[in-house]
Formats: structure tokens, C-alpha cells, sequence
């Protein structure tokens, strides 16, 4: 069983497409894995059903048993978050604020202070419409912990993975280079960089190389909508040759890309042409890396 990682630097670069096209093609031979649960929309390509999903805990928030406070201010004095106003003589926590490190509680002389689990999303296992199962999550707003939650979409599909015998798991990481990506990378044995001929294309190209690079991870790249700037994109190939990333193809700007994407549906089996030709070869040469 294989794991292949799709990222990007940056928003925009048409990776989660991309993700969703290369699922199709697998069918039933491939897991997937939606890790970009801070803006998770493949469901909008793949048609989960939703059908099993869990709520996930991550963290911690405190709460003031008001029975119990005696208003000491204590708990206001130390809070270095200023998440402990005092609302109507009474010292309330600002849910949006607080931290969960507990410091109130260990300061508070009647014990009138608890932690409790805070629930920060929920995952999902789904059956998809490529007849093959999708492993998906929702980050709550405004929730932290992302990276937790990609590790626990990761390692249900793994399971699924394992126990059904499938041959790929392919999973959609998040742009840019933060935690979440991280947690996205580990494990993984081939990595896809999505990028465009942009300036902050090749500058993000850059940045999240350099992520992939320190995780010893092969991996390969593909350029998007590459003849809207030939300059730019003759540097992005010279730069893959440099860092000995495998180029895997160069893809056209072509409108029915969007128009896919409006009828909820991949490019691969929205229309026949020469850019779904790409797709799949590109698909082929990633399976053969």
C-alpha cells in the first residue's frame, strides 16, 4: 500500500482538482484521504454520503463552577490570554480566548475551575461515487488543532487502507507549510507539488520544497495552467531540474476546468480532451514512480 500526498504552496493552484481526478481514476483501488480539513470542499467532487461520522476532541477549555468561585481573582491575575473577564460580578471565561492550559485551575483555592475536552470538529468515513470509501473531517470555526485531526483522517485511512487491501491512498493536503501540512506529510511515500507560473507560485514552490526536502520524501511536480506565463514556468522547470523533482506534466489553461468544478464534477470524466489526456498520464507516470 502506497500514500501519495498532494500539496501546494498556496491556495489556488487547482490541487484539490487535481486530488479528486486522480481518486476517479483510481476507483475502487484507492483510498482517499481529505487533509485539508481547515477548508475541506472535496466532498463537492466526490459525492460522499456521509454516512459515518464521530466527533473529535482536541484540547482543552476551562470552566468556572459559579457555586464554587468565591471571586477571589486569581484566575484573572494569571491568565497571560485575558480570557477571564469579569461580566455581572461574576468571572466568566471567554470561550474564544482561553487556551486550555490550565494555570486558572491549578491557582484556584476552592478547586472551582475544571478543564473539559473541547470538541473542535468532526470526521467522517463516506462511501463515495467512485464505489470506494472517503475519509473526510470538518474543522470546527475558529478551532485549533488541525494537525490533529489530519493525523486522525491519516491513520483511518490507513486502517481502511489495510484491512480492505487497497493499493493507493491518496490524500489532499492543505496549502502553504504549517502544521496540518506536516501531519499530511508523515508517512507518505510519494509527494505531488501543485504550482502555477505566478510569482508566488514558484516563490511558494519554493517554500514547501523545502518541507518535503527535510522529510526525505520522493516527489514530483505538476504545472498548472503553464502556458499563462512561459517566462515563469520555464523557471519552475529549472528549478525541478535543479532540486531533481520529477516533472510530471505541464497543464494548459483550459476553462472547462471551472465548468467541471460548477457541475460538481472532476475534469476526467467531464470531458475527453486533451487535458484529461494529461491528467491521466500523469496519473499512470505517478503510479509507476
Amino acid at each position: 500500500m502506497k500514500e501519495i500526498v498532494v500539496i501546494s504552496g498556496k491556495g489556488g493552484t487547482g490541487k484539490t482538482s487535481l486530488t479528486a481526478s486522480f481518486a476517479y481514476l483510481g476507483g475502487k483501488d484507492v483510498i482517499v484521504a481529505d487533509c485539508d480539513v481547515d477548508a475541506a470542499d472535496m466532498h463537492l467532487l466526490l459525492e460522499p454520503d456521509f454516512k459515518d461520522s464521530e466527533d473529535f476532541y482536541s484540547g482543552e477549555l476551562a470552566y468556572i463552577e459559579q457555586d464554587e468561585c468565591i471571586r477571589c481573582g486569581k484566575c484573572a491575575d494569571v491568565c497571560r490570554f485575558d480570557a477571564i473577564p469579569i461580566i455581572n460580578n461574576q468571572y466568566i471565561v471567554d470561550l474564544l480566548s482561553c487556551e486550555g492550559c490550565g494555570y486558572c485551575a491549578r491557582v484556584c483555592p476552592t478547586n472551582a475551575i475544571i478543564n473539559k475536552n473541547l470538541n473542535v470538529g468532526k470526521w467522517y468515513i463516506s462511501k463515495i461515487k467512485t464505489g470506494s470509501i472517503m475519509v473526510h473531517a470538518r474543522l470546527g470555526i475558529g478551532a485549533d488543532n488541525s494537525g490533529k485531526l489530519v493525523a486522525k483522517v491519516k491513520n483511518e485511512a490507513k486502517q481502511i487502507a489495510e484491512e480492505n487491501s487497497k493499493e493507493y491512498i491518496i490524500v489532499d493536503g492543505s496549502p502553504g507549510v504549517g502544521c496540518p501540512v506536516v501531519s499530511s506529510l508523515s508517512g507518505a511515500n510519494f509527494v505531488l507539488l501543485v504550482t502555477e507560473p505566478s510569482v508566488s507560485g514558484l516563490h511558494d514552490l519554493k517554500r514547501v520544497y523545502e518541507l518535503v526536502h527535510k522529510f526525505k520524501i520522493k516527489a514530483g511536480c505538476i504545472i498548472n495552467k503553464s502556458d499563462i506565463n512561459e517566462k515563469v514556468t520555464a523557471e519552475i522547470e529549472e528549478y525541478l531540474k535543479k532540486e531533481n523533482i520529477v516533472h510530471i506534466a505541464n497543464l494548459p489553461y483550459d476553462e472547462d476546468f471551472t465548468k467541471a468544478m460548477t457541475n460538481g464534477q472532476t475534469i476526467v470524466e467531464y470531458s475527453n480532451d486533451q487535458l484529461s489526456e494529461i491528467i491521466a498520464d500523469s496519473w499512470n507516470k505517478i503510479k509507476q514512480i
